[in-house]
């Protein structure tokens, strides 16, 4: 056994892959949801939360650097401080009359979650040895779910509750992103105490410096002669295409008055149908998703899964048509989109471990998730200035035109897979 036999890894599993996805579903989706309430416009939402994607796409490029100096333990405690401290940096600064250093803040706290990632990936792998990988990655996945609901959901509804108590958006928001610093900063200090110091967390021999950086020119060289990468690359951005599309404006969408076209829901609401209710249907999608595909296969598995990705997304051609005030309508579509959504995600994780095998398998993973983090960033930089010249039903039907789009690449994908 690597781990600690006095430091058994149900004390930190949990907490940190915990604490790693409350910073990221800050940053990418709870920001949207902060600034539209702030007054932001959608495009402009749409565009700059999207660059906060960025971190995660080009995160390969500095993995190296947590691989040679330092430890992984070290570096998960420094990213979890300094993330506390963005956070609450980013408290300080909320304001309707400007937002250039909330964004900037939101820049430092997204690049310390995307080293974060890394080094906790990194320490996962060296405190358990392969049973235990194997055996608590079904409890990592678990309590990253649980840091969505959290976040998207719990946080988003204490947030709206605040907005209506205090009749101060700013304040309400204010208070909620310093708790969750405070909640950072005392999951730090827990991991300080109860993290274990496997031996083979040791800094790398600066000697070898060299040697390592010579494997990462590798690993990219051999990524890129893979077979079919040119279809592969296609796969990997357009699988999510009316996700990337959507995602950025579905907190707007639900925001927004009837006279703009949107639900009018309130912030706590939104918390309520998409941070909760769609949380769960994503997480029980995921669950049998996984089950269908282990026994389909993957092959048999990529068009089928493609299909319920995209034909959920017809609930807001509907919700953006109708615009149903029931808040049980709207937050069932919302379950519907995102079970789909779930259990058809799970063909495109599948399909990115499977072009991954080879002799740099995690680099090679690691190069895929940035594609992912791509696909997502790009078609979300324009998706607000689309939404605002087309209208919330124009906007949707495109999304389900690029659904088309999506399941034709995949299609083709599947044939190329053995």
């Amino acid at each position: 056994m690597k781990e600690s036999k006095t430091k058994t890894p149900w004390l930190w599993i949990p907490t940190l892959y915990f604490a790693e996805g409350i910073p990221y579903f800050l940053v990418n989706t709870i920001s949207v949801i902060m600034f539209k309430n702030l007054g932001m416009s959608n495009g402009r939402i749409a565009a700059l939360t999207s660059l906060l994607y960025l971190p995660w796409v080009i995160k390969p490029f500095w993995s190296p650097f947590v691989d040679i100096i330092g430890t992984k333990r070290r570096w998960i405690l420094w990213m979890q401080g300094l993330m506390s401290a963005g956070f609450a940096a980013i408290a300080l600064s909320v304001s309707p009359n400007g937002f250039g250093l909330t964004l900037a803040l939101f820049w430092i706290a997204a690049f310390a979650s995307a080293t974060h990632d890394i080094a906790a990936d990194g320490f996962y792998m060296l405190a358990l040895d392969s049973t235990s990988q194997a055996f608590f990655v079904g409890i990592r996945s678990t309590f990253y779910r649980l840091s969505s609901v959290f976040g998207q959901g719990v946080l988003v509804f204490v947030a709206g509750l605040l907005e209506k108590r205090l009749g101060n958006v700013p304040m309400a928001w204010r208070i909620t992103l310093s708790a969750s610093a405070v909640l950072l900063f005392a999951i730090t200090l827990y991991h300080v105490y109860v993290m274990p110091r496997p031996s083979d967390d040791s800094p790398r021999d600066a000697r070898t410096a060299g040697d390592i950086f010579r494997e990462f020119g590798r690993t990219f060289a051999t990524f890129f002669t893979k077979r079919n990468i040119f279809l592969a690359l296609l796969f990997m951005l357009l699988f999510r295409l009316p996700e990337a599309l959507s995602i950025k404006m579905l907190s707007p969408f639900m925001l927004d008055g009837a006279a703009q076209g949107g639900l009018a829901l309130s912030t706590d609401q939104v918390g309520i149908a998409y941070g909760t209710i769609g949380i769960i249907g994503l997480t029980v999608g995921g669950i049998l998703g996984g089950m269908a595909a282990s026994r389909w296969g993957l092959r048999r598995s990529l068009v089928p899964m493609a299909c319920c990705v995209a034909v959920p997304c017809l609930v807001y051609v509907y919700l953006a048509a109708a615009q149903p005030s029931s808040l049980w309508i709207i937050s069932g579509c919302i379950f519907l989109d995102q079970f789909g959504y779930g259990f058809g995600f799970t063909a495109y994780l599948l399909y990115l471990i499977w072009f991954s095998e080879g002799e740099f398998k995690t680099s090679h993973y690691s190069l895929c998730t940035a594609f992912m983090a791509l696909s997502m960033m790009i078609p979300g930089f324009f998706a607000g200035w689309i939404q605002e010249a087309m209208g919330y039903t124009g906007f949707f039907i495109l999304v389900m035109a690029c659904s088309v789009i999506s399941v034709g690449i995949t299609a083709i994908a599947a044939k190329k897979v053995d």
